[in-house]
């Protein structure tokens, strides 16, 4: 009898990792760029869904969060057969609840709270088992990467010698990811302009490339395969470019 062959499982998880679902703050689904049809391919039947907050202790804001996404998904006809809200409450649960699910969503807000809670649950490691679809929106976007950058946004946090910049994150991609390049272009923490004083020179550090997403685009990543669909722009080594448009993808890596 010839030798016994252990063929390894490939992961089947799938990942889109956006600025923003929303075509507004708690709006309705953006189809931008196939977003809808790609994502609504991608789900399994019956959908049972996780939503994860940024913010796990703090309760109204986790539920406001959770029932807009929800709220915008059965708008386009969704069905769940579950929907339920990670939070500190539910964390405990976080193995069995992730386990169940098929659709994880990574809600967004503030980057390092998220990323504490995510370690605090276990998640890097639970992930790694996930065969369905995950769904990043902004802060939770960033926290998909390997190494994120946790870039200041809080009073405070641009002038903190103490405050870390480079998280370790849910090791999905290598893509640090800026979302929502418009709303935040102009936008200034302890008086320093987010992109020209503080990620622009952030990029110099280990000679960095962040992926600056506007609303509407975002990454589609299948089995080591990863598609940036819409417009981006790319911050590294102390300089800023376009690289596309809407209407446009571009698969990576590429230089």
């Amino acid at each position: 009898m010839g030798k016994k062959v252990t063929i390894k499982k490939q992961l089947a998880m799938k990942y889109f990792l956006t600025s923003s679902p929303s075509v507004a703050m708690d709006g309705a689904i953006n189809p931008a760029n196939g977003f809808l049809d790609k994502l609504r391919n991608e789900l399994l039947h019956p959908i049972r869904c996780i939503f994860i907050t940024t913010h796990p202790d703090d309760i109204q804001f986790s539920e406001h969060c959770s029932t807009c996404m929800r709220q915008a998904f059965e708008d386009v006809d969704f069905v769940f057969e579950s929907y339920t809200l990670l939070d500190r409450r539910t964390a405990p649960e976080a193995a069995e609840l992730i386990s169940d699910a098929n659709f994880i969503i990574l809600g967004g807000g503030h980057v390092p709270t998220q990323n504490a809670f995510l370690h605090d649950i276990n998640m890097p490691k639970l992930i790694k088992k996930f065969n369905g679809v995950v769904l990043g929106i902004s802060a939770g976007s960033m926290n998909c990467a390997r190494i994120v950058y946790a870039q200041p946004e809080e009073p405070g946090e641009a002038v903190d010698e103490d405050y870390e910049r480079f998280l370790p994150g849910l090791g999905l991609t290598e893509v640090q990811i800026l979302p929502h390049y418009y709303l935040c272009k102009d936008q200034k923490v302890d008086g320093l302009k987010v992109y020209d004083d503080i990620a622009i020179p952030d990029s110099k550090i280990n000679c960095r490339r962040f992926y600056v997403f506007p609303d509407g685009t975002y990454l589609y990543g299948n089995n080591g395969n990863e598609t940036i669909y819409g417009e981006f722009f790319i911050i590294e080594n102390g300089t800023m470019r376009k690289v596309a448009n809407n209407g446009q993808h571009m698969g990576l890596p590429f230089v």
